[in-house]
């Protein structure tokens, strides 16, 4: 298109875009829409763009000139506004007048006979209607005078509908006497002729509904109905229907529930567990039965059904929640197994009634019964019974109720959900499943109680004790996942906080059992396998050989706790699974909650959603879980196989108190271990600190010659003491390369004594990942496997760990132990620390204890009280104030 050049063409061609830069794109180059050529000429393009320009500038100009004139039309026609309007309300003011004056002229046009005629008409209706109705007054109270004799009449001529009519009738005149001294006395009369006509009704009806007919019980429901007794005669109906119901229920006598444990069998010959599915299969056929009688009797058969179950239940003596308690009693420690059997039996039997509700929801309308009531009078006409309003089914748990309307009153009945039984039928259990993470601990205790029996009864060897470590650990990890079915069977997932936490005490105890027996077993000489494959290679060492099994069985017992933690870790992982699925299930009931309940029956996911269960700390828990799970597991694809795996960081562990339990047994399996690595060591050094060397006089500096002359010596060599400890300490090495290959040295190394994180981290030559102890905050594996870590590394934290264990013993044990130094024992206890220093060193050890002692220990006498006396002697150091004594300084 050409470039417009008028300003009607410009805002024409800009009010047909929306964009701005398509307008002038389309504007500048019409020609090069379909074809645009290799080189554009930026001089043609120039010249569009000032036209563009120029005649953009000419519109603008164009379009203020005209919005300046229609400004100027609106300011010179508001005041021309006003006038009209003044002048239209002249307008209206003349017509009203016009109007008025019509009005008028037509009343003076009837004359004034006519119009007094029409007033007496008006007058004589309303004094007509007044006296009909004081007719039908006085009609009511007449027939209040014969009332109970016309009722009683009806009653011993067994005509009941009759009399209920009539009664029904002198109710609704009831309102006439309405704050009059007459309402009490006619309203107790009306309640006395009802109780009469109910009595006279209840002997019928009762053999009527053990008779099962449907006729006579439909015509006795409309004649309570028309009483405002309808809930007298579903109490009459229930109770005569659930008799054989109840009767089974409180007959039976059963060994598990009404009985103490250890009592006699007084003639019980079934357990609950036995009897409970007999009960259910009763109550199913009863129910069965009933859905076709009450069908056709009631105008809402499946809010009468509801009721009927629940105060069947209701009814039951003794109550269902004393059984479930006398139940749980009785088998103690493993109730809740037992429990979850029961329950699983009442969920079976609310999945039965669903089904008899679900064939109630289809019912046709017309297959409804009708309720007109015929009376056998020849001279009578029919009396009807209006019809039962009857409302649509809901399935929303906040469904108001319902009511019958049955002549003029309005009778309210169960709510049409039928969720009042589900209700009744699961609360009995509720207590339980509240109380679920106590009786789940108290399962597995029981069980492991169990489990451990045998091992107490036959002793063990403790050589075998790492085995049946890994065995047992076996049954209670089975125990474990058994407990993830418990949960979900028996709280839906709701009681995912008390099975984590019954868990990782369960856990822990199992562990610790284990700990304090690792501590408390001697490791004599006849439990232990002398034979050891380092005899040979090390038989230069001090270790006797009880010493070298004993090494061996913590070696084992280290093997065994990393196997048990691999499992721990992959049982851990099973369980964060679990609560993902749940935290699913809680997502989906949560948007769909009736496609996709968290229970069975819809009561059951009600009464669990209410309960103390489904907490803050629950959310929180499938919260935190669901989110790691998510941010560790990127979507599926087929080329991730392809990429390498992305690190994330490791999620927070669930089972935080069996990891610490798990740590604390490899940290006594690693004491005991290094205690038997330094036992030759110890024995050393038994003697040391009673060595007569501490208190020789002579100066160890120089000596006297004949004429009396002191000669410079050389410097004083160590003692045969530290020269043996020296000895052991460049043995280790050895020691570890004999065990290098065992991957048991590797497991747990950050809970060595005197080994934390930043100095394993150090340690590392390669930068490999070093396994920590985890903390509630820190975000760390509790151990890795330990063929990641190189073996050079695991030396080397086992060799640290081992010289400053035994400085730590030298400097606090031995050392202060030396009563008193001489000068010439100072200078024999410098040199031993000097040497044995170095020999630490060598071991890529630094103690600053040991500096510390041989530092104080090298000073003279006026050096040292020249330290002591610029320093109180209560904030002097430990180990200044220990030598200071020694030496007499202070």
């Amino acid at each position: 298109m050409a470039i417009p050049t008028s300003t009607n063409q410009v805002v024409e061609s800009l009010e047909q875009y929306d964009d701005v830069l398509s307008w002038i794109n389309d504007t500048l180059a019409p020609d090069y829409t379909d074809n645009l050529p290799e080189v554009i000429d930026l001089s043609e393009i120039d010249h569009q763009i000032t036209q563009l320009l120029t005649t953009l500038d000419i519109a603008s100009e164009d379009t203020s000139m005209e919005l300046e004139r229609i400004v100027d039309d609106v300011s010179r026609g508001i005041p021309r506004l006003t006038y009209d309007l003044h002048f239209m309300k002249d307008g209206a003011s003349t017509l009203q007048n016009a109007l008025l004056g019509v009005l008028q002229r037509s009343k003076d046009a009837v004359p004034k006979e006519t119009s007094d005629a029409l007033d007496n008409l008006h007058h004589l209706d309303a004094i007509k209607g007044r006296m009909e109705a004081a007719r039908e007054v006085l009609r009511e109270a007449e027939s209040w005078s014969t009332l109970e004799h016309e009722v009683t009449s009806l009653i011993q001529e067994k005509t009941y509908a009759k009399a209920a009519e009539r009664l029904s009738e002198a109710s609704r005149s009831m309102v006439i006497f309405q704050n009059t001294p007459e309402y009490d006395p006619r309203r107790t009369l009306m309640v006395n002729l009802q109780n009469q006509l109910e009595a006279a009704l209840s002997t019928a009806l009762v053999s009527a509904i053990n008779a099962q007919d449907s006729a006579s019980c439909r015509e006795y429901f409309a004649i309570f109905s028309i009483i405002q007794r309808e809930s007298e005669f579903r109490n009459y109906y229930y109770g005569s229907r659930r008799s054989a119901v109840v009767s089974l229920w409180q007959t039976a006598f059963l060994l598990d529930c009404d009985r103490l444990p250890g009592a006699a069998n007084d003639g019980a010959t079934q357990t609950f567990a036995e009897f409970l599915p007999k009960f259910y299969a009763n109550f199913t056929t009863v129910l069965g039965i009933e859905r076709i009688s009450i069908t056709a009797i009631f105008p809402d058969p499946i809010s009468t059904l509801s009721q009927f179950i629940s105060t069947t239940i209701t009814a039951l003596q003794p109550t269902v929640p004393q059984r479930l308690a006398s139940y749980a009693t009785y088998h103690g420690e493993a109730a809740l197994v037992h429990l979850i059997s029961a329950l699983q039996a009442t969920e079976e039997f609310a999945s039965s009634i669903e089904k008899i509700m679900e064939k109630l929801r289809y019912l046709a309308p017309a297959s409804m019964p009708s309720t007109q009531i015929s009376i056998s009078s020849a001279d009578k006409p029919q009396i009807h019974r209006r019809r039962s309003s009857r409302m649509s089914i809901s399935l929303r748990l906040n469904q108001h109720r319902i009511s019958s309307t049955i002549g003029s009153n309005n009778a309210p009945i169960a709510p049409a959900d039928g969720i009042e039984w589900d209700q009744e039928l699961f609360q009995p259990f509720l207590n339980f499943q509240t109380d679920y993470g106590s009786l789940e601990r108290r399962l597995l205790d029981y069980s492991l109680l169990n489990i451990i029996s045998s091992d107490t009864k036959d002793k063990v060897a403790m050589s075998d004790k790492p085995r049946l470590f890994r065995e047992r650990a076996v049954d209670i990890f089975g125990l474990a996942e058994a407990s993830i079915r418990r949960c979900k069977s028996f709280t839906c997932g709701y009681g995912s906080v008390g099975l984590l936490q019954a868990l990782d005490g369960f856990f822990q105890s199992f562990i610790d059992m284990w700990t304090a027996d690792v501590q408390t077993e001697s490791f004599n000489q006849s439990s232990l396998d002398k034979a050891s494959a380092s005899d040979n290679e090390l038989s230069d060492l001090d270790y006797t050989p009880q010493d070298w099994s004993t090494i061996q069985l913590s070696l084992h017992l280290l093997s065994s706790a990393r196997a048990v933690s691999d499992r721990l870790n992959a049982f851990e992982a099973k369980l964060r699974a679990y609560f993902c699925q749940v935290a699913a299930q809680f997502r989906l009931s949560l948007t769909d909650p009736s496609n996709f309940p968290m229970a069975s029956s819809k009561g059951e996911s009600q009464l669990l959603e209410q309960s103390t269960l489904n907490s803050a700390e629950l959310h929180s828990l499938l919260s935190t879980v669901e989110n790691e799970g998510t941010s560790r597991e990127p979507p599926f694809s087929a080329s991730l196989r392809l990429q390498p795996p992305t690190p994330v960081s490791t999620p927070e562990p669930l089972l935080v108190d069996a990891k610490k339990a798990l740590s604390l047994f490899a940290q006594t399996c690693q004491t005991s271990t290094s205690k038997t690595i330094l036992s030759p060591l110890h024995n050393h050094l038994i003697e040391y600190a009673s060595s007569p060397s501490w208190r020789s006089t002579s100066d160890p500096t120089s000596a006297l010659s004949s004429s009396d002359l002191r000669v410079p010596t050389f410097s004083l060599s160590h003692s045969d003491i530290i020269q043996r400890v020296a000895e052991g300490l460049l043995n280790l090495p050895r020691l570890f390369e004999v065990y290098a290959d065992d991957d048991a040295l590797a497991f747990s190394l950050d809970t060595l004594p005197h080994i934390g994180a930043e100095l394993l981290h150090s340690l590392s030559e390669y930068g490999h990942e070093i396994p920590t102890q985890p903390s509630h905050r820190r975000r760390s594996s509790v151990f890795m496997k330990p063929s990641i870590i190189d073996p050079e590394v695991v030396s080397s934290a086992w060799l640290t760990s081992l010289g400053h264990t035994f400085l730590e013993y030298f400097t606090s044990d031995v050392l202060p132990a030396i009563p008193s130094l001489s000068i010439a024992g100072a200078a024999q206890l410098a040199s031993d620390l000097e040497y044995l220093s170095n020999i630490i060193r060598a071991l890529n050890v630094e103690h600053d204890g040991l500096e510390k002692w041989k530092i104080y220990a090298s000073m003279d006498t006026e050096e040292g009280k020249k330290v002591v006396n610029e320093n109180k002697f209560d904030t002097l150091d430990p180990v200044l104030a220990r030598v200071a004594k020694m030496r007499g300084w202070q």
